[in-house]
């Protein structure tokens, strides 16, 4: 079975536009994210999801350099974008990540794969994101292609078709057998992700500290850090997030 992470990414988001290339120690963030990626044991392939439009084409040119697969779709169906990832992929596994987690934990994305294969007879669905407990920005998510296919079936909504796994998360997820990665402590109440030039401030400072330009610095370090640093993690707690689900 092909294990495929699926990145979506695009040049114009609405609160930072361009931050998929801003520079982060030296590299693109999205740059940053991918060699992060490449750090997992379990993933046979990545991929990068944009859209068709002409904003975009630096996104495959990223990918290009970066020498990782790239697919081309929807701007407002990113669940469309991704089955076409996945078929393009010949994936049976998809690991659904977003452009805007440059700390994304590549033994996270290990550890819900090895979830998905190991409870396969009793699980559609692996995440960190239904019950939160680790930072907003560490979101893992992991499912069959076959439950895509359900997915897409069943997607009619907005909000379904433009955030991929909403279907599951809150419109019927009596009808997917879903499985938690939680972490030992609840650290939900950190932003690790990049919507504004605040998060992408306290981002630039992670990096600078633990050098991550070069190196993945273990999850549990970083926490250690941010906790004896309250200030840090300050700076962008007031920032909202909407969560379809």
């Amino acid at each position: 079975m092909r294990r495929v992470v699926i990145i979506q990414a695009r040049m114009t988001s609405t609160r930072l536009p361009g931050k998929v290339l801003l520079n982060l120690a030296g590299r693109p963030m999205l740059s940053q994210q991918v060699q992060r990626l490449k750090a997992c044991q379990r993933v046979d392939e990545i991929v990068i999801a944009t859209t068709t439009n002409a904003t975009d084409d630096p996104v495959i040119e990223l990918a290009r350099q970066d020498n990782v697969g790239w697919f081309r779709g929807s701007e407002s169906d990113v669940l469309a974008r991704y089955v076409g990832a996945a078929q393009q992929a010949q994936a049976g596994a998809v690991v659904r990540i977003t452009a805007d987690c440059p700390l994304i934990d590549p033994q996270l994305v290990d550890r819900a794969l090895d979830e998905l294969n190991d409870y396969a007879a009793e699980c559609d669905y692996v995440s960190n994101v239904i019950k939160r407990t680790y930072p907003r920005g560490l979101d893992v998510e992991a499912f069959f292609f076959d439950t895509l296919l359900r997915v897409n079936r069943l997607a009619q909504s907005s909000p379904a078709r433009e955030h991929v796994t909403v279907v599951v998360r809150s419109e019927k997820p009596e009808l997917f057998l879903t499985r938690d990665i939680v972490d030992r402590h609840d650290n939900s109440d950190l932003r690790w992700t990049v919507d504004t030039p605040v998060d992408f401030e306290v981002i630039r400072q992670l990096y600078d500290f633990f050098d991550l330009g070069t190196k993945i610095a273990p999850y549990s370090d970083m926490i250690t850090y941010v906790r004896a640093h309250p200030d840090l993690a300050r700076l962008n707690t007031h920032i909202d997030t909407w969560n379809p689900g």
